[in-house]
């Protein structure tokens, strides 16, 4: 079973990361997401202007390969780049900030 990202969460799909921007959009909620070897937005034939469905495991695990699916029909893998499992934790709580929210709560 599979669960798609709901409305009004990000998602940045980019060639590659520096440790500290990907870090970033971790912390803040956002899902960096990173063309698979050999892919970029030109190999893909991509706009800019499609909607994406983002298709996300019930069974996440660090740096594995998610579908993506356009508007338009077409779909394409990419890598989700949560490395850690600890990033994945904060994925789960909506980022860094609502975990420690949540976690001081308890």
């Amino acid at each position: 079973m599979s669960l798609c990202v709901p409305q009004g969460i990000k998602a940045v799909l980019a060639e590659s990361y520096e440790r500290i921007h990907r870090s970033n959009l971790v912390g803040m909620g956002v899902i960096p997401l990173q063309y698979l070897p050999g892919q970029d937005a030109e190999s893909l034939g991509l706009t800019g202007q499609e909607r994406y469905t983002i298709v996300i495991p019930e069974d996440l695990a660090p740096r594995m390969n998610i579908q993506i699916k356009l508007d338009t029909g077409k779909t394409f893998q990419a890598i989700m780049r949560f490395d850690t499992d600890v990033e994945l934790t904060y994925f789960r709580n909506g980022g860094i900030l609502n975990y420690m929210i949540r976690k001081m709560a308890s």
